[in-house]
């Protein structure tokens, strides 16, 4: 055994071509990612909105107000200045401000663009006028119940629950992320689909020389499983530290289920290599083609091109989210990163481990049943 797992070692590090697919390519796709949306805001840091107050000469009830409305959201929400009205459009003509308040009988907003920064100052002045025409409303209708409804038009913050499923909120591009390491788990089969053609003699003259030995082919598709999944779960994990450490991505403070998830993606990925690769009557060409499209494929449903598409298969076909391996991964870094759901992520993981375990029994079955003519 020590003997086969040291030649299954050396064998597998140095074939460059199935490492690069395997590590390298990971890496650089991730370097491709991070350029292009790795630093990018999300709006956890937004900033307060430049605006501009512009008060009309008439004073009114309403003005003072749609003041004191004002007055309550500068600072954190927004920032007000009061100028005259020209100074203002000049500035916001400018780009200098987002918008422009006008306090007057009746309030007013000004933007110049249709972009997040407007659309949030124009839902502020419709948030107003709603609360506005509710205390006018209960004023004609029910007097009496006028300041027991101004008290609850102040305290509408603590009507409202603010909950996150794990307590933390990360760049939603992380979706990209987690995709990305799932892609490059699964690309764990490259290695096995060599590994297997490397073990058949009629696509290798190495294949004809293991197949004449005396050794039981179930110790050496374990053999071989185990020493690639190790060489796979070192890649994962040299992706990952790139992506933490190097590129600076939040991908969770779980190191622990990190690892895990990362040695049942890396024991899947090798796996299901081996399954193809133990397809006798296809040659290395076709399997290693398969296992590109069956990667790429298993990685797009899972969001690494479109980062909502495995929300979208979750709402139409739930059940394609469960059977395919890259979205299974990709679930669980989220629930280790972002949801904190334990029961969820075990799930996932009883289902890449039940994944695995089908595909190392079904190789070992079309393996054994393998005979030839001569070798």
């Amino acid at each position: 055994m020590p003997h086969l797992i040291k030649y299954q070692f050396m064998h597998t590090v140095r074939g460059w071509s199935t490492m690069f697919w395997a590590l390298a390519f990971p890496i650089i796709l991730g370097s491709l990612f991070y350029v292009s949306f790795g630093n990018w805001d999300m709006g956890e840091g937004l900033k307060a909105l430049r605006t501009a107050v512009v008060e009309e000469a008439e004073a009114s009830a309403g003005k003072e107000s749609f003041l004191a409305f004002l007055e309550e959201l500068d600072g954190d929400v927004i920032k007000t200045e009061q100028m005259e009205e020209k100074e203002a459009l000049a500035k916001l003509k400018a780009d200098e401000i987002e918008g422009v308040f006008y306090a007057g009988k009746e309030p007013g907003l000004t933007v110049a663009k249709s972009e997040m920064e407007q659309n949030i100052l124009e839902a502020l002045l419709d948030t107003y006028q709603r609360n506005a025409k509710v205390m006018q409303t209960v004023g004609e209708k029910h007097p009496e119940a006028l300041g027991a409804a101004a008290d609850a038009l102040k305290e509408w913050e603590e009507t409202t629950q603010e909950v996150s499923v794990g307590g933390r909120t990360l760049d939603s591009n992380i979706s990209y992320f987690f995709a990305l390491i799932a892609y490059a788990a699964l690309s764990g089969l490259y290695l096995g689909i060599q590994s297997c053609c490397d073990s058949q003699p009629n696509l290798s003259a190495l294949g004809a020389r293991r197949c004449i030995t005396p050794t039981h082919k179930l110790k050496m598709i374990l053999c071989s499983f185990f020493v690639l999944f190790f060489i796979q779960f070192i890649n994962v994990m040299i992706l990952t530290g790139v992506l933490r450490f190097l590129f600076h991505i939040d991908l969770g403070g779980n190191v622990a289920g990190m690892i895990l998830i990362n040695l049942l993606g890396s024991m899947i990925g090798v796996s299901i290599g081996i399954l193809i690769g133990s397809i006798s009557h296809l040659q290395i060409g076709m399997k290693m083609g398969f296992g590109v499209f069956f990667t790429l494929f298993s990685a797009f449903l899972a969001g690494l091109m479109f980062g909502n598409m495995k929300n979208l298969i979750e709402q139409r076909c739930p059940i394609v989210n469960r059977i395919n391996p890259a979205a299974v991964l990709s679930d669980s870094y989220y629930c280790m990163a972002v949801y904190n759901d334990t029961s969820r992520m075990a799930r996932n993981l009883l289902i890449l481990a039940v994944m695995c375990t089908v595909c190392v029994g079904a190789s070992f079955l079309v393996i054994r049943r393998e005979r030839y003519d001569s070798i």
